[in-house]
């Protein structure tokens, strides 16, 4: 990638092997191989020694995506094995490694017809670079790679390099993508909008170059209520934004503003628009490049130049002005939406001031339906959400009162993908549980006041319990984030089938562990004595099955909720797909998935 952005490649093969290595086929330079200051090839230089690559020194790349320059040494580190063959003015070089250390130097062997074996007959390729990798089981728990990660991540880096193809292979599957996206960042919004009415066919795009630095922006806005920014530097994910995002935001709201203003579309009467009026169903990707990028917080995943929010600021204001004065109906369309937001949010202020007055008002704001618990840190209190009525029952008698407190929710709850803040927040089953987490919720919401740390979604195995739990995750997804991503959200797995002979008892939440467990209890391969009860609800449980297969620290199954890193944008599409108002795209969901579908509960 690094050579794709330094204009020195224009095609990468990524291919899963079967046999469980990956290998890498780029045309680009081709990594040097020529002999380094130490004595050493340059290539084994850069395989083996940190800070070797060209990203250090004011050298090399002017612009680079690494995060810390260790990249392929430390890929080669982790690795039981790796082969790097580099073809550059004619010739193939070679060289192994077994666990980050060189089984031989660098050897010259063959040229351009050995280094493309077995690739596009089409790729007329006279330079770059073959990696071929196996991670070190000694390493790693989990060996298998993940194709969606995988294919989200090339996706990704097409629309950031603009022109680069890339060409994704799975021989385990026998699967093969293609990305190649001329259009860059205007694509990549697109694809993120593609199952949404949007506001302004045509993206409001943005490209300079400041100095050294370049800044891209695509922004577009839908007819939905969530923000949907994406944001990189050098082409990697700042999910936790900085300085780039910061000027943007500014720009957003200071250019709208200035338009309308300008345009007559927002009187002199009413008040300036804010930026949460501004980023309702907003869709924007911001990608710059720069040279010497200083990345903050552990996780390397926000952009500290304090310089580049200015830079941003300047570039992205000029940018959205131009557009507008070119396409006032645009303008007109975008203002209007922001000017129903700003009511909205007035409303859902009120809406919000109420909750936490009636909570004031009634001992503390918890609901009645709320049986809490006699803990008071919220690092050691277990919130159970449960479907149903009966269920909630169960759930009170067995469970341990002084950690676990029991909410039942009963019917399905308000989608809030199509719901306004307002609308939410009077909804007779979302404010209890607002109430009960005492966090707030949206804008307002701090993590810091939780009054729980596991909040555990407890619904029936069936259809309709499927239904509310993902009516739940849409809740936090949207409006509670921040649960998700510091891990305080579980579901929970109670078991399908109850197996027992005698006195002895097994539960399975599988047909196969039902078949395991039968075959376990059978005398001498009979089944006779052997009885299998299906709950067909968490109903049926009493409350002592439901505390040992559920809510039992020592031997329930808790599945916490993740954001896997790198398929926050896949993550928010298929919210939008699955629980937006547009039924053509979540028809075609169904399509393409229902071949998976192995256990259908209908």
């Amino acid at each position: 990638i690094d050579e794709a952005m330094a204009n020195q490649a224009t095609r990468i093969d990524v291919t899963i092997h079967a046999h469980g290595t990956l290998e890498v086929v780029d045309d680009g330079r081709g990594i040097p191989v020529d002999r380094h200051a130490t004595g050493k090839s340059a290539l084994e230089v850069i395989m083996t020694v940190l800070h070797a690559g060209g990203k250090f020194g004011g050298g090399g790349y002017k612009v680079s995506g690494g995060l810390h320059g260790v990249g392929v040494s430390v890929v080669n580190a982790l690795s039981s094995e790796m082969r790097v063959e580099v073809l550059r003015d004619g010739k193939r070089h070679v060289q192994e490694f077994v666990r980050g250390a060189p089984t031989g130097p660098v050897k010259q062997t063959g040229g351009v017809a050995e280094a493309n074996r077995a690739l596009d007959p089409a790729w007329k390729r006279i330079h770059g670079t073959r990696t071929i990798f196996r991670p070190d089981p000694e390493m790693f728990e989990t060996l298998d790679f993940s194709w969606d990660m995988i294919s989200t991540r090339m996706r990704e880096s097409a629309y950031l390099n603009k022109g680069l193809w890339i060409h994704l292979r799975d021989e385990r599957t026998d699967t093969e993508k293609n990305f190649f996206f001329q259009g860059g960042v205007t694509s990549f919004v697109r694809h993120l909008n593609r199952r949404r009415d949007v506001l302004n066919n045509r993206p409001i795009y943005v490209e300079r170059l400041v100095g050294s630095t370049s800044v891209e922006v695509a922004l577009q806005y839908n007819d939905a209520f969530a923000e949907n920014v994406l944001a990189f530097a050098n082409n990697i994910h700042t999910v936790d934004g900085g300085t780039h995002v910061a000027g943007f935001r500014a720009a957003l709201t200071t250019s709208l503003n200035t338009w309308s203003r300008k345009s007559g579309t927002l009187s002199e009467k009413e008040a300036n628009l804010s930026g949460d009026d501004v980023r309702e169903g907003l869709t924007a990707v911001i990608s710059v490049k720069l040279t010497d990028p200083q990345f903050e917080g552990q996780t390397k995943a926000k952009l500290g130049n304090a310089d580049i929010k200015g830079i941003v600021q300047n570039v992205v204001t000029e940018g959205i002005v131009q557009h507008l004065e070119e396409n006032p109906a645009d303008g007109r369309r975008i203002i209007e939406k922001c000017l129903t937001a700003a009511r909205a949010r007035e409303a859902a202020r009120k809406a919000r001031d109420l909750v936490i007055r009636k909570g004031a008002l009634e001992g503390m704001a918890l609901p009645g339906k709320l049986a809490d618990c006699q803990e008071r840190d919220p690092a050691r209190s277990e919130l159970y959400i449960v479907e149903g009525d009966s269920a909630g029952g169960s759930a009170k008698q067995g469970r341990d009162r002084r950690f676990q407190a029991i909410l039942p929710m009963f019917g399905k709850m308000l989608n809030v993908e199509k719901a306004r803040l307002d609308r939410v927040l009077s909804s007779d089953k979302i404010r209890p549980l607002v109430i009960a987490l005492g966090a707030g919720i949206g804008e307002t919401f701090d993590i810091g006041k939780l009054r729980y740390h596991r909040i555990c979604l407890l619904s029936d195995a069936d259809v309709d319990g499927a239904h509310i739990t993902t009516l739940l995750l849409t809740f936090f997804y949207r409006h509670m984030p921040q649960v998700i991503e510091n891990g305080y959200l579980y579901l929970c797995q109670p078991p399908l089938y109850r197996v027992s002979t005698g006195k002895v008892t097994r539960y399975a939440a599988t047909e196969k562990a039902r078949d395991a467990a039968i075959k376990e209890l059978s005398r001498d391969g009979k089944t006779k004595n052997v009885t299998v009860q299906r709950f067909k609800g968490l109903g049926e449980m009493n409350a002592d099955q439901l505390w040992e297969t559920t809510m039992n620290p020592d031997t329930r199954t808790l599945l916490r909720v993740e954001v896997v890193e790198g398929t926050e944008a896949s993550t928010d599409d298929i919210f939008s797909t699955l629980m937006g108002e547009k039924v053509e795209p979540r028809r075609d969901f169904i399509r393409g998935e229902a071949r998976k579908v192995r256990n259908l509960d209908i």
